[in-house]
């Protein structure tokens, strides 16, 4: 592959060379998904790790092009945009505590990719996520179908995980879904968990279901209280690769994502955690799940905790 054929993959552009930020790019040259802009405002910090990372190229096998910028210019033209930018949790935080902070940098940030691309596909991993998607879509004006979030992958994989640590089983074999919002509120589904096709409800006592499931509620917060100086970063930059191979090689999966509603679970003008069909344009379509009234319950407390946080950033939009 020569010089020009590299120059004409895709583009993705990262915004934020922390430790989601980095993670995301290696994990997308290490899979060889297109060439990747890093860019962040700190002096440097992108140059370094971009180059880093392309030094590793001939180790790991890839030919991707890694760019590290401190200029919005150089991520012109980008196909898919991934916004980590903003601050992370500290112990006793919760994602709410930081709609101020983060809304302003998501609102910058959306504002500067769209200046230089015209139609890209928005990724959001900031935190409060719900909210930071809604912001950046009411900012970018990109149709709903070109803008989400990563969310219900990241607490799906948490709730894989912790099921198969309960039953001692393969982690391969064990699939999860998780709706609603990405808090305290998510709705894990053990109906629609299984084990290699067998739902958790015939392999787990009620006691070992509230267990994971409560967990899997507060997986972000306990990895927070470990580390004491940051939040996750490995498993959620997997997600957002996840989401973006299934995109780029039009796999159309179906995976829980953070999309816009317009009626879909009764609820519109939100954001929120549902199954959707990922495809070379972005959401393909949503997939609306039959839920017991109890499901429904906890997906409508989700959706008003969400609602709730989204009416925060309308207020930043209108001051």
């Amino acid at each position: 592959m020569n010089s020009d054929q590299l120059r004409t993959r895709p583009k993705i552009t990262v915004v934020g060379a922390g430790q989601v930020g980095s993670t995301v790019a290696q994990l997308l040259a290490y899979n060889n998904l297109g060439n990747i802009t890093i860019i962040d405002i700190v002096e440097g910090l992108p140059q370094g790790k971009a180059l880093d990372l392309q030094e590793s190229g001939c180790l790991q096998v890839f030919d991707s092009l890694i760019t590290g910028t401190n200029d919005y210019k150089d991520t012109a033209d980008s196909d898919i945009v991934v916004i980590t930018a903003g601050l992370p949790r500290k112990p006793g935080q919760s994602r709410d505590d930081l709609v101020a902070i983060n809304a302003k940098i998501v609102k910058s940030v959306t504002e500067q990719i769209m200046e230089h691309s015209k139609n890209p596909i928005i990724i959001v991993v900031s935190n409060p996520l719900d909210a930071m998607v809604y912001m950046a879509k009411k900012v970018s004006g990109l149709p709903k179908h070109r803008i989400l979030g990563m969310a219900g992958v990241l607490d799906s994989a948490r709730l894989r995980t912790f099921v198969s640590l309960e039953l001692n089983c393969s982690l391969v074999d064990v699939d999860a879904m998780v709706l609603g919002g990405h808090g305290d509120s998510m709705v894990p589904l053990p109906r629609y968990t299984t084990v290699s096709g067998i739902s958790i409800t015939e392999l787990m006592t009620e006691e070992q279901i509230e267990r994971v499931v409560d967990r899997t509620r507060k997986g972000g917060a306990e990895i927070v209280q470990l580390l004491k100086t940051g939040s996750a970063f490995m498993a959620p930059g997997a997600s957002v690769v996840r989401m973006i191979d299934s995109i780029l090689r039009n796999k159309r999966r179906m995976l829980p994502c953070t999309a816009y509603l317009e009626g879909e679970y009764g609820w519109k003008d939100i954001f929120f955690g549902v199954p959707v069909k990922l495809c070379s344009t972005g959401i393909e379509s949503i997939v609306e799940l039959k839920l017991t009234d109890s499901e429904m319950a906890a997906l409508n407390k989700s959706a008003e905790d969400v609602q709730n946080t989204c009416k925060q950033v309308d207020a930043i939009l209108a001051s």
